[in-house]
């Protein structure tokens, strides 16, 4: 075996850096002062040059060379990487069918024409940019068969679809990117993040043909789309010019006919972070006229907490119980949860899931049995929770409704033990065991015209290189948090929809998450009822609570 891969990636990556400094000129130290123009400008970064095959290499060299030429050409057309391949391979590699993130890459020569690799693998990008994290100790094998031509030389004739690329070339070559769709009734924008090589340096393109394709299979009946079935960028690529992108679609009549205001405003927030102030949309050649319509993310909130079975706002001075808030009444009040408005449930104990009324008016029991896991609300005004003793549906129940059994195919057999409603409403994460162990996963809901819940899309696995607990909660539209045990204890992470978790510092005793909108609006609950606030660096207590059971921002 060989681990010469990653040796010759740095030897490259050095020549790279070795070429970018031959090229600098020398400082002047005469001459005349001149005034520059100020600006800073963004360093490009280093670009990694492809290398052909080297004469009389042996096979597992030149798979090793293949793999190498792949990476480097991400951003490419892949023309140095088919100089390895042979025949008809040269036109059925697809290099575009995806990517495999390995952290280390060995060779075995399995056959006289015939190598094995071995890849650690860290996460997988699908076809279409969608990324997923790999369990620990996740490794897989790739099979390349070889040929000699009428030189002598070493080809391959058949190579995997994809190419494997390392984390840092993930990190260099790649960007990540929100498509934002619809919420049913097109009142909220929804992001699903897609990941893009920075091919031709023109991502606004590669971003709105994604668009146009529509959502993720797992997203796809959650939301919805202004643009019309059929529609395609014609042209094939987005012209930018001080700030505002040309999308010329076709056919004209479909997007003519279109919600004008609503497809602009998905244009327009999907662009926007690529530096694209505007979008100036072409059908059939006529400039659409109209601007994008107002559609906003859900509004966020302020923390509540349940401390000793009352519900106190935390402040920069003394907490104070919130206005006309009854207490939670019950033996072991806990799992405070809140919707838009007044709306405010809670475990009276683990059995028993109550509304919080306002004081003087009377609670309403939601459900009972024998446990359920802390509730979500999501902007409907449903409550989600779970029986975490045995393998059920999801529940969801409105105060003064029937509840609901909510599940998906791949829920059977399971037990939830967390979950939580995204803020849009069209995306459930939920922790729960089974045969394979404890996992999270993310879901599409999918509600009737009521906008009640009916059914859980496909999920997406998240995490998957993290044990989870009993807490999840949303820290913005795409970015979950969870607690997760390790060597060190209880530790919070932060976990991308489509992305990979980051560890925070451990918390001793941590029991309970809950987040507003962004890392700095994460709180932990622990054991012993402290509230701790993750300030971007360490968790600080929040002073004069104590006997936390519960906290939640709305949503």
């Amino acid at each position: 075996m060989s681990r010469r891969p990653r040796a010759r990636a740095a030897a490259l990556l050095a020549a790279a850096c070795a070429a970018a400094l031959a090229g600098c000129v020398a400082l002047p130290t005469s001459g005349p002062v001149t005034a520059g123009d100020g600006e800073v400008r963004e360093q490009e970064g280093i670009v990694v040059l492809a290398q052909g095959p080297q004469a009389d290499a042996g096979p597992a060299e030149i798979v090793e060379g293949f793999i190498l030429a792949g990476a480097a050409e991400v951003t490419g057309d892949f023309a140095v990487a088919r100089e390895y391949l042979a025949g008809d391979a040269r036109a059925e590699w697809d290099p575009t069918a995806g990517a495999t993130v390995a952290r280390s890459v060995e060779f075995e020569a399995t056959g006289e024409a015939q190598v094995t690799v071995e890849l650690d693998v860290v996460g997988k990008l699908d076809a279409g940019g969608v990324f997923a994290e790999t369990p620990r100790e996740s490794r897989e094998s790739a099979r390349f068969e070889l040929v000699q031509d009428g030189d002598g030389d070493w080809r391959i004739t058949h190579a995997p679809d994809g190419v494997v690329i390392t984390p840092a070339n993930l990190d260099q070559q790649y960007r990540s990117a929100r498509l934002w769709f619809l919420a049913p009734g097109a009142d909220v924008l929804v992001p699903e993040v897609r990941w893009f090589p920075q091919r031709d340096r023109n991502l606004p393109t590669a971003v709105v043909k994604a668009l146009l394709a529509g959502p993720s299979p797992w997203l796809r009946d959650a939301v919805e789309t202004a643009v019309p079935a059929g529609v395609e960028l014609k042209p094939e690529a987005v012209i930018v010019s001080d700030g505002v992108a040309e999308v010329s679609l076709q056919p004209a009549g479909a997007v003519q006919d279109a919600d004008r205001g609503l497809l602009l405003a998905q244009l327009e927030e999907s662009l926007r972070p690529l530096g694209i102030a505007s979008v100036r949309v072409r059908a059939g050649g006529v400039v659409l006229d109209g601007g994008a319509a107002d559609v906003p993310l859900v509004p966020g909130g302020e923390l509540e907490v349940l401390a000793q079975g009352r519900v106190v706002a935390p402040g920069a001075a003394e907490p104070a119980p919130v206005d006309d808030v009854a207490p939670v009444e019950g033996a072991a009040p806990a799992g405070l949860a809140r919707g838009a408005g007044d709306l405010r449930v809670a475990l009276a104990d683990p059995g028993t899931l109550v509304t919080v009324p306002r004081a003087g008016e009377p609670r309403e029991v939601l459900a009972s049995g024998t446990a359920f896991a802390a509730p979500s609300v999501d902007r409907h005004g449903w409550v989600w929770t779970a029986r975490t003793a045995t393998a059920a549906p999801l529940v969801a129940v409105r105060p003064g409704g029937a509840p609901v059994d909510v599940t998906g195919e791949w829920l059977a057999g399971r037990t939830v033990q967390a979950l939580r409603v995204s803020r849009d409403g069209t995306r459930i994460a939920v922790v729960s065991s089974g045969p394979d162990g404890v996992i999270l996963d993310v879901a599409g809901v999918v509600r009737d015209e009521a906008d009640a819940p009916r059914r859980l899309g496909t999920p997406i696995r998240q995490g998957a290189r993290l044990t989870p607990t009993a807490s999840v909660v949303w820290v913005d539209e795409v970015t979950l948090a969870v607690l997760a045990e390790d060597e060190a204890g209880t530790v919070p992470h932060l976990v991308p929809v489509s992305g990979r978790s980051t560890p925070l510092p451990v918390v001793a005793g941590a029991v309970a998450l809950a987040a507003g909108r962004g890392e700095r609006t994460l709180h932990v609950v622990t054991a012993e009822g402290d509230l701790l606030r993750y300030d971007g660096r360490t968790w600080v207590s929040v002073p004069g609570v104590t006997g936390v059971t519960g906290a939640a921002f709305p949503g």
